[in-house]
């Protein structure tokens, strides 16, 4: 297996290698970090990396795998990216702002703990934008974040940075954060697979643990590669008031029967305005469920434009305090997204957040009966394929038809009424390519706190149809000589 084929090698497929003393997690961390330093002048993807320390650590997994020591771990030696976002001791944690940049922490937040105390190594971070804040992955501090299918285009955000890691072959797992869709979105955009748990399943930091909107996720290649990671990350945490006690296990060599399962679905939500190519692929993807057995069945939900307007009012009120805080100091460091947003935080009423728990009660009441008459819902997990690499930079327009149009976020990211839903888990998986070749996704939705049937709806999905599978289907993203790199 030459070295591109071992960087592209599920999470899963690996430690049954490793398990059979066919590969060791040395040769495969050479590949994973060989793929990454050939990627990076094009995706520019990782703020820090730390590959020495990560062969080490790949050393001392194959010692295990060996009999040398301990028993290998439910992840033992797999390649870890890690948002920036998340604390990880002895590295930075800029949040993309030029204000933290020489930030470095002490401690490490629980759900990467968990993920290297079940034996995943941290080889490099990802980028975010500024915060967290938008659905692509640009900032001050780190430049353009580029899709590894096409440079133009984004690989989404705020979870930019480990989707593009995945989907170039730089990274064999990676971590997410998904308060309005960033774990979803660049899933999407990157052809990648990525999870949004239910509420509290998955522990949270203060704040952010008391906003049930917020959640931290997996996101890799494959869903059994998120199965692996949701495995060891779920349970409850002692400064988690809002995380659950229950540890939910996911069989990642499931291979489960549709024959007789309901799958509802819809196009558009009720009001989102679709791309052809994403509404093409959506259709195609209901096609598959139908070919596995599942009767589908396209449903009416009743939603309105409401529900973004209220969805985008709470997090402006919210998130958008804090950051305003920094406006009266800080305004000229602060990227140009950033400051609009603590603006319109401003001109948010108590009333506004009131009316967001009003919308997503309304929701459910007619969403939850409707869903206890199917397995799952299935829609597309964005209204285009992507949005511009420097997306919302002024006067941004995104491709509807081939036809520009000056779209905020809140037109085509098809993730945030699931948000508003928190407790259901949400999984985004590749549904196709658009003309242009980039990736489009669909979000497989389940009844609040049913995970299983989640991952079993796209385990099924996924095994008629694996993709990134043959060097065909994957992107061509190295840098060649003399090409330029990405802006700094």
């Amino acid at each position: 297996m030459d070295s591109d084929e071992l960087a592209y090698l599920s999470g899963h497929a690996a430690l049954e290698l490793f398990r059979a003393r066919e590969l060791s997690p040395l040769e495969l961390m050479r590949a994973v970090i060989d793929r990454a330093e050939r990627v990076q002048p094009v995706v520019n993807a990782f703020t820090e990396t730390y590959f020495e320390q990560a062969l080490a650590a790949a050393a001392v997994a194959e010692a295990r795998y060996l009999g040398h020591g301990a028993p290998p771990r439910a992840l033992e030696g797999l390649p870890l990216a890690v948002k920036e976002e998340f604390r990880l001791a002895g590295t930075r944690r800029t949040s993309g702002s030029l204000l933290y940049r020489d930030r470095v922490d002490s401690e490490t937040d629980v759900l990467i703990q968990r993920l290297l105390d079940a034996g995943a190594i941290c080889h490099l971070k990802t980028t975010t934008p500024e915060f967290c804040i938008i659905g692509t992955t640009h900032s001050r501090l780190f430049g353009v974040t580029r899709n590894p299918w096409d440079p133009e285009f984004s690989p989404g955000g705020s979870s930019g940075g480990s989707a593009a890691a995945l989907a170039a072959g730089a990274a064999t797992l990676a971590t997410g954060s998904d308060i309005a869709g960033s774990i979803r979105i660049p899933a999407a955009c990157s052809g990648v697979v990525g999870y949004k748990p239910p509420y509290g399943r998955n522990p949270e930091i203060a704040l952010y643990n008391l906003d049930y909107y917020s959640h931290s996720g997996p996101l890799a290649r494959t869903v059994a590669d998120c199965a692996l990671m949701q495995n060891v990350t779920s349970g409850r945490d002692p400064c988690d008031i809002a995380s659950l006690a229950e540890q939910v296990l996911i069989d990642p060599d499931e291979r489960p029967d549709l024959r007789g399962w309901r799958i509802a679905y819809s196009l558009d939500l009720g009001f989102y305005e679709i791309d052809d190519a994403v509404a093409r692929a959506t259709r195609e993807a209901v096609r598959r469920f139908a070919d596995l057995g599942a009767r589908v069945e396209e449903i009416d939900l009743g939603w309105t434009e409401e529900v973004t307007r209220a969805a985008y009012a709470y997090l402006a009120h919210l998130s958008g305090a804090g950051v305003a805080r920094l406006l009266p100091a800080h305004r000229e460091q602060l990227c140009d997204y950033t400051v609009a947003f603590a603006e319109a935080s401003r001109a948010s009423t108590a009333e506004d957040f009131f009316h967001a728990y009003e919308v997503a009660a309304e929701m459910y009441q007619g969403f939850g009966p409707q869903l206890e008459r199917y397995e799952v819902f299935v829609c597309p997990t964005l209204a285009i394929p992507a949005p511009p690499a420097d997306y919302p930079s002024a006067g941004a327009k995104v491709q509807v038809n081939g036809e520009p149009r000056v779209w905020k976020e809140r037109r085509w990211a098809m993730t945030v009424p699931f948000n508003m839903l928190s407790r259901c888990p949400v999984l985004s998986v590749p549904s196709g390519r658009a003309p242009n070749g980039v990736p489009t996704g669909i979000q497989i939705v389940g009844r609040a706190y049913d995970d299983q049937r989640v991952f079993s709806a796209a385990l099924a999905f996924e095994q008629a149809g694996p993709w990134l599978a043959r060097p065909a289907d994957r992107p061509r993203c190295e840098a060649t000589p003399g090409a330029a790199g990405a802006e700094r």
